[in-house]
C-alpha cells in the first residue's frame, strides 16, 4: 500500500525570489534543476483515467520510476488539498518496462516534461517546475503545513491549485485552441498560438 499524498499547485511569478523565500524559511536545496520526463499509460479505453488512476513512467536525473496513483479509499481526492495514494518504485529499465506495457495492451497517452528543482525543510517538500506553460511550485506534505508555508510564501487560498498538470494542460488547450497533444516542450512551443 503507498502512502497518501497531499499537496497544492500554484503559479510562480518570480522564481528567483521564490527561491529565496524558501531559504529565508528554512529550506535547503535537494536536488538542483534536473530535467524529468514523464509517459502516462492507459488502455486504448482509458480505463484507468475513468478510475481516477493513473501509471506513470517518469525519468527525472537520470533515474527511472514506476509510478501508481489513485483516489484515496476514502473518496475524497480533493478539498483544499489534492491526496491520492501514491506508490513508487525504482526501475532499471523504463523503457523495457514501456515495451512490457505495450505487449500486455496499455499504451502511451499521455507525456509530459519539465525541469524540476527540489527543495525541503523537515515536514515537507517544495517542487519548483518549468514546464512548457510557466513556472509552477508544488507543496506536499501535512495538510497544516502545506496551510502555514503557502501563507508564509504570500500564496492566497485562490491562487491555489489541486489540479495535475495533465489538467492544467487541458485547461490551457481549451482556452487558446492549441492542438498539442502533450506537454512537452517541443509539441508547445511548436504550437503557440
Amino acid at each position: 500500500m503507498g502512502a497518501i499524498e497531499t499537496e497544492i499547485k500554484f503559479r510562480v511569478k518570480d522564481q528567483a525570489e521564490l527561491e529565496k523565500q524558501l531559504a529565508a524559511a528554512g529550506f535547503h536545496l535537494d536536488t538542483p534543476r534536473s530535467f524529468e520526463s514523464n509517459v502516462l499509460y492507459d488502455t486504448p479505453e482509458r480505463s484507468l483515467r475513468a478510475r481516477h488512476e493513473l501509471v506513470r513512467i517518469r525519468n527525472y536525473a537520470g533515474r527511472w520510476v514506476l509510478t501508481h496513483k489513485r483516489v484515496p479509499d476514502s473518496g475524497i481526492g480533493e478539498d483544499r488539498h489534492k491526496h491520492r495514494v501514491e506508490t513508487e518504485t525504482v526501475l532499471s529499465d523504463g523503457e523495457a518496462l514501456a515495451e512490457v506495457f505495450r505487449s500486455v495492451g496499455l499504451v502511451p497517452v499521455f507525456r509530459y516534461e519539465k525541469w524540476r528543482t527540489e527543495w525541503s525543510d523537515e515536514r515537507g517538500h517544495c517542487v519548483v517546475d518549468e514546464t512548457p506553460l510557466g513556472v509552477f511550485a508544488e507543496l506536499e506534505g501535512a495538510p497544516e503545513w502545506i496551510d502555514l508555508v503557502a501563507a508564509q510564501l504570500g500564496v492566497a487560498p485562490e491562487d491555489q491549485l489541486v489540479l495535475s498538470y495533465g489538467r492544467i494542460f487541458d485547461q490551457w488547450r481549451a482556452e487558446t485552441g492549441s492542438t498539442a497533444q502533450d506537454l512537452t516542450f517541443s509539441a508547445v512551443a511548436g504550437d503557440v498560438r
